[in-house]
């Protein structure tokens, strides 16, 4: 006789899921991003970078981060979505020291228009900026960004590419510290007008799921593109920096590569399934 399925007691750990926390832990590195953005601007600049404009902040968790890093620095998120940056406030300025806190301003403001005084460096993290289409849309953000920064600012893109991501497919990874893996599915992908309709999913050991907690409507822009869409809105200079990589320590026998976390100013790259760039324009 078949043994009959146990009654489910209480909320899934879907249910009891924060979306928020999951996306943080699963797709930022809020440390790689500051110590890149802090060593860029010392080798390009001779100085540290103090002022930071996260635009597309979310959850300001790269806020928190830059003002944690340095007792002079001041950080401005930029978010269409007050919910989010709510969020923000309650998760992750809440629990700072309250002089590291105010030093910290939220704005729930169109990244195309905002005017916020400049700083010495303005971020747009997680491709954010892919929610722009047209050439003219970018260039117009992209202009703005300029205004924002001072005579010595950089604004700093990140991109990602690879044959891989013209593929409809799906990858998952577990979550460290959580019952939950991680799943990026690339849905459709138009070659014609490099349009990405792509989601984030998590999936918990209790085989509980949270579908499509985060979808992204985007154009996939090129590199060639983003430095020409750059220099038209003004800036000065591009440069692209991209991770190195070496051999697998977890899995010898692996015939792939891992990035060593290490992003090179580069002119010239092969081609390669997958890969994470940084662009960095000097204003």
């Amino acid at each position: 006789m078949s043994k009959k399925a146990t009654p489910r007691s209480g909320p899934t750990l879907a249910e009891r899921a924060d979306k928020h926390v999951l996306y943080q832990k699963s797709v930022q590195a809020v440390d790689v991003e500051v110590a890149f953005f802090s060593d860029q601007y010392q080798v390009l600049r001779g100085t540290q970078a103090i002022s930071m404009r996260e635009d597309f902040c979310g959850t300001a968790l790269l806020c928190t981060e830059w003002s944690k890093s340095n007792e002079q620095r001041t950080a401005i998120g930029v978010d269409l979505c007050q919910d989010t940056l709510d969020w923000a406030l309650e998760h992750n300025i809440a629990s700072l020291q309250a002089n590291t806190a105010a030093r910290i301003s939220l704005l729930n403001k169109d990244v195309c228009t905002v005017a916020c005084g400049t700083v010495d460096v303005i971020c747009a993290m997680n491709f954010s900026y892919c929610v722009f289409k047209t050439r003219d849309a970018l260039r117009t953000y992209f202009a703005n960004a300029h205004r924002g920064l001072n005579e010595r600012g950089i604004f700093v893109l990140d991109l990602l590419g690879g044959s891989k991501t013209c593929d409809v497919s799906e990858e998952k990874r577990k979550i460290e510290g959580e019952k939950a893996h991680y799943v990026w599915q690339q849905e459709k992908y138009n070659p014609i007008n490099h349009h990405l309709l792509a989601h984030i999913h998590f999936r918990f050991s209790d085989r509980s799921r949270l579908d499509k907690a985060f979808t992204y409507d985007w154009r996939l822009w090129t590199l060639p593109e983003l430095s020409e869409l750059l220099t038209e809105a003004g800036f000065s200079k591009v440069r692209v920096f991209w991770e190195g990589f070496v051999e697998n320590e977890d899995d010898p026998d692996s015939e792939y590569l891992v990035g060593d976390g290490i992003y090179r100013e580069v002119a010239e790259i092969e081609q390669q399934e997958s890969w994470l760039a940084y662009i960095v324009a000097e204003r």
